[in-house]
């Protein structure tokens, strides 16, 4: 009973992130994004001018998601190229006090959150006299409620504006479907709004299937996933303390719980990224005795949207695929093709360990280990698939 009471309770998530994974770089003004960003993506834009606004239009960049299993059956293989699953990350630009009613490059701002499935929030906890804040001084967690503010007052407005929609449908009145369905509406916009004047974000709330499909149309900022991103100096991002820390982390278990805060030195990941070879940078984490946060700030994202992979192996290439989990085989194949899905007829399924044990596609077919399956199977981490499909796509 146990297991199947855990996933009857398991929450619903917002969005519709898929293969391709969209998130943005936010922060206030001079707080190390454009540097991170740089970092990130090993594709230096030129140095980050040091004034807010530096980064008007979002930058955009794909970064490969680090899969020890693609490499590993890359080896087993041997194809003629291998296609690992990236995220998309856009460096959007530094947000002021005052964003959602327009001030500086506020709108500009807001419609690019609006755009990604997540948001990496970057926050600075380094003292630096060469680089300006925007606030006159350190203080993470005055720029943690000036950016919480401005995402909850733009989706205060975007909630207001929705409800006058749904609420033109209501006033006809009736006992119409689309009525009936607009009043249920109508009560759970005016819940969002309330919630959000209370100080809290729509992502770290539990909501039903249908009120998730609302949310989703709604395009909410405070909807999507947040991991924090916490820039500290070299020095005490090495010796993992910071005076700010303790205070970070009690205001992010109260207006954000379950969200992830993840520490890490923007000064130290951009040294690295100027490094010509893996090898240089290898040894200089080991003579500082200390690990790159980049990783983990790629991987963390992927699991906090409940995102897993499977992967289509063969002669020419084997690729990682994203899917959520619960994904099933037919929804699965869409991502490669809408006519895969469409025409869907069977899924070929060896699991990742077999053909680790194996070495060999025979071997592990010889051994009764590919199974075949339908429409209703729900892929599962690390599934190495082959579809079949009418219309001649395979």
């Amino acid at each position: 009973m146990g297991p199947k009471k855990a996933v009857e309770e398991k929450k619903i998530l917002l969005g519709r992130p898929g293969n391709n994974l969209k998130s943005g770089i936010v922060g206030l003004a001079n707080v190390g994004k454009s540097t991170f960003f740089q970092a990130i993506t090993r594709c230096p834009l030129g140095n980050p001018a040091n004034y807010p606004f530096a980064t008007i239009d979002p930058e955009e960049a794909r970064v490969i998601v680090p899969s020890p299993r693609l490499d590993t059956l890359f080896d087993i293989y041997k194809p003629q190229k291998k296609v690992p699953a990236y995220i998309t990350v856009y460096d959007i630009a530094g947000l002021t006090k005052g964003a959602s009613a327009g001030e500086g490059l506020g709108n500009a701002f807001l419609s690019h959150i609006r755009a990604v499935d997540a948001i990496y929030q970057v926050v600075r906890c380094f003292d630096d006299a060469e680089i300006i804040h925007i606030e006159g001084d350190v203080n993470p967690v005055r720029d943690l409620e000036i950016i919480s503010n401005e995402l909850r007052l733009k989706d205060i407005e975007f909630s207001q504006k929705y409800l006058e929609g749904v609420e033109k449908i209501t006033r006809r009145g009736g006992q119409s479907l689309e009525v009936k369905q607009k009043k249920d509406e109508a009560i759970l916009v005016n819940k969002i709004i309330k919630m959000l004047e209370d100080g809290h974000r729509v992502a770290n709330q539990t909501w039903t299937s249908k009120e998730v499909e609302v949310i989703n149309k709604m395009q909410l900022l405070t909807a999507k996933s947040s991991i924090y991103l916490i820039n500290l100096s070299e020095k005490d991002y090495i010796r993992r303390k910071n005076k700010h820390l303790k205070k970070i982390k009690e205001w992010v278990d109260k207006y954000s719980p379950n969200d992830v805060i993840i520490p890490f030195s923007v000064c130290l990941e951009e040294k690295l990224s100027h490094m010509e070879t893996d090898e240089e940078r290898e040894e200089e984490l080991k003579r500082l005795g200390t690990q790159s946060a980049l990783p983990k700030i790629i991987t963390t994202m992927r699991q906090k949207l409940d995102l897993i992979s499977y992967f289509t192996c063969g002669p020419q290439e084997v690729r990682e695929w994203t899917i959520r989990r619960g994904t099933k085989a037919p929804q699965a194949a869409g991502v490669i093709h809408n006519d895969l899905m469409n025409t869907f007829i069977l899924a070929h399924i060896t699991k990742y360990q077999d053909i680790v044990e194996y070495k060999d596609e025979t071997l592990v077919k010889a051994a009764g280990k590919v199974a075949q399956k339908g429409k209703d199977y729900v892929v599962e981490d690390g599934d190495i698939i082959y579809f079949r499909a009418g219309a001649g796509k395979n």
